[in-house]
């Protein structure tokens, strides 16, 4: 039988908004993601509000609207952006470089639907960005303010929005810099970053790592470096053709970043790497979705596509209670149902 995999991104849809997408502090009008369920008392007050996965949540309601537009989630997509907003207590940056550039990719296409005014947004956070530039370390930006470390989590996605907003040296630069200094010469894959006082590289391989320098690669149209890191990923970081985990918390993400910008390669890159791309993309889809259980309102994903989720009721350690994690799944799906 065939997956239809708009239904089930939106089935998925579904599920993490109704279990996670609550108001802000009560207030009529807001609406972000709890970052966990069942939901703590620091969950119900979104507490720990975790930043960069309510950016990732705005992204997939994102993917939604171009799937299957509507004017309900178009409105609840204008109220998540002022949310975000409210929550960080008038401000649209804080002092993690990474975090400001996934709200930031996340609003240049909430900008592009014209679904909110997110000029002042946008300019709040290219302004950051670009102060996070230092000569250190050749080049490239901190992960946070007041930091040593140079990283590519945070140069990776910032090289994507600049080069979006039409910086196209700055964006040239960073994509080079990550070139130069974190892609491990021998097998493809990116490096975490590197400490600028000693210059220790630190080689910890991260599906995160790769999706945003593939992602920089193709808005620089490099496709020999894009198409690297495909078969770079093929052959270490997807046992099985699914990609590989890294459980809850941050790491619920990490592999569904690379799953979105595998499935933008694809119509960009040559072959054998954009069948290999698609093919990561679907197979890891094709075990998310086999591997979910019931639950309320919904399919609950595994932490690891390729086992099975535990069932519901879950231990109160579960990574899948994780906002991140559910979230993720969403955007593996959405991520094939483009590629349909």
């Amino acid at each position: 039988m065939t997956v239809e995999w708009a239904d089930c991104a939106a089935t998925a849809e579904r599920a993490v908004c109704a279990r996670h997408l609550r108001r802000v502090w009560g207030r009529p009008g807001t609406v972000l993601g709890r970052s966990g369920w069942p939901p703590s008392f620091g969950q119900r007050l979104h507490w720990h509000w975790n930043y960069w996965w309510q950016a990732h949540l705005l992204d997939s309601l994102v993917d939604a609207q171009l799937r299957t537009p509507s004017t309900e989630r178009g409105e609840l997509i204008g109220r998540f952006v002022t949310s975000v907003r409210a929550r960080n207590f008038g401000r649209w940056t804080n002092e993690y470089y990474d975090d400001i550039a996934w709200l930031g990719l996340a609003l240049q296409r909430v900008r592009a639907l014209g679904l909110s005014d997110v000029d002042e947004a946008l300019t709040a956070i290219d302004a950051q960005l670009h102060e996070g530039w230092t000569a250190d370390a050749g080049g490239g930006i901190w992960w946070r303010r007041g930091d040593r470390f140079k990283n590519a989590p945070a140069n990776g996605p910032a090289a994507i929005f600049h080069a979006r907003q039409g910086d196209v040296a700055r964006a040239r630069e960073m994509t080079d810099w990550l070139s130069d200094i974190l892609v491990d010469p021998s097998s493809g894959l990116v490096w975490d970053g590197v400490r600028a006082d000693t210059g220790e590289l630190i080689k910890h391989i991260f599906t995160y790592c790769q999706g945003v320098y593939l992602g920089a690669c193709l808005e620089q149209s490099e496709p020999e470096d894009a198409a690297r890191t495909v078969r770079a990923v093929a052959e270490h970081l997807a046992p099985g053709g699914v990609l590989r985990g890294q459980n809850g918390g941050d790491g619920g993400l990490f592999a569904a970043i690379l799953a979105r910008y595998l499935a933008l390669a694809v119509p960009q890159l040559p072959e054998p790497e954009a069948a290999t791309a698609r093919t990561l993309v679907l197979t890891s889809a094709e075990a998310c979705w086999s591997g979910a259980t019931d639950a309320p309102d919904g399919p609950l994903f595994s932490a690891e596509w390729s086992r099975p989720a535990p069932s519901h009721p879950l231990a109160a350690d579960a990574p899948e209670r994780d906002l991140s994690v559910q979230t993720g799944a969403w955007m593996l799906l959405e991520a094939a149902a483009t590629l349909a």
